[in-house]
């Protein structure tokens, strides 16, 4: 079953590589397409992957976990080529309600074939290199549009859609797997399971306050802080390489599974503990120092830039000027 592990990595690896990613607001604004109409987009979006999900979760027993999954691949490249020739509301929303279908449909059945096609021992190992090399996918095609691709938001498109095929075709290659003496589920159990899953106050409000948290992530930061990128004058490479720092992050759950360990075992769990809330503590502080910088240098700037501008000055003079950093160049599903 290693076939599987490995083409499940690089699936993950190919479907990470969104060229688009760090620019994916500025790509739909400049299809016409403006900030409330990709909120709307998005709300039907989350709608739709909550009505699907239970759906799909029945569906994907039925017809196997191969299946599904090569379904939701060919689904998902055919959502990119839309995005890609998309050029207005009707267009990104056709991409979205596609995308919605594939989120539903492979949200628990990749997890599935990779658990099953690994030992158990090795199973958080497994997922966090899967995960890593999504974020990998990411942040390779991040440099590719910071260098390259810069203002060809066309070409970005273009490049994701080449990048999703090739997933497409890999998991062609997929052997099916299924837990062992699992069953079909019958009409009977399904809604005895959706019965219960109403009936419990608590589990509808963690899962309705998840779906909230993890949209209102997604629209913080996938569409509108490239916004506040924009009006700070940073340009499509600038963008790009704060991008590439935020992926690279997100590389870090390649270490879920040393920590999972280190924090397992009893002689170490104390001092791990201690030192994990150390240095998470010193993290915090030097973020939360930069932020304080980052802001004392912003309102600099903006001083600096009434004042000149009431003594008739077009621009504000000296090191404050941020805007001569981007002035080179031309001028975020992951989007």
């Amino acid at each position: 079953m290693k076939r599987n592990i490995y083409l499940m990595y690089a699936i993950a690896f190919l479907q990470g590589m969104v060229f688009y990613g760090s620019v994916a607001t500025l790509y739909r604004q400049a299809q016409g397409v403006s900030v409330f109409q990709i909120t709307v987009i998005e709300s039907i979006s989350l709608i739709l992957c909550i009505l699907l999900e239970v759906v799909w979760g029945v569906v994907a027993d039925r017809i196997g976990y191969k299946k599904t999954m090569i379904f939701c691949c060919v689904l998902y490249f055919i959502s990119k080529i839309i995005f890609w020739r998309a050029s207005g509301f009707a267009g990104f929303l056709a991409e979205r309600i596609l995308l919605s279908i594939v989120a539903a449909g492979m949200s628990g059945v990749d997890a599935s074939i990779l658990y099953l096609s690994c030992k158990k021992e090795d199973s958080q190992r497994a997922f966090g290199i899967y995960n890593s090399l999504g974020m990998a996918g990411l942040l390779a095609a991040a440099a590719v549009f910071s260098i390259f691709v810069r203002d060809d938001y066309r070409l970005s498109g273009l490049l994701t859609v080449i990048s999703y095929g090739m997933a497409a075709v890999l998991s062609l290659a997929l052997t099916d797997v299924s837990p062992e003496g699992s069953g079909r589920i019958s009409k009977v159990g399904f809604r005895q399971v959706l019965s219960q899953t109403l009936s419990d106050r608590n589990l509808l409000l963690f899962l309705v306050g998840a779906a909230f948290l993890n949209e209102t992530h997604q629209t913080v930061t996938v569409f509108l802080n490239q916004l506040q990128y924009e009006k700070c004058g940073l340009g499509n490479t600038a963008i790009g390489s704060i991008f590439i720092i935020a992926t690279l992050l997100g590389t870090c759950g390649a270490a879920s599974a040393w920590v999972y360990k280190a924090d397992g075992e009893p002689g170490r769990r104390s001092r791990f503990r201690r030192d994990s809330r150390s240095f998470l503590h010193n993290i915090g502080c030097g973020a939360d120092c930069a932020a304080v910088s980052l802001w004392d240098s912003g309102a600099a700037y903006l001083e600096q830039s009434v004042s000149a501008l009431s003594d008739g000055n077009t621009e504000p003079e000296g090191s404050y000027r941020i805007s001569c950093y981007c002035a080179e160049y031309p001028c975020y599903d992951t989007g």
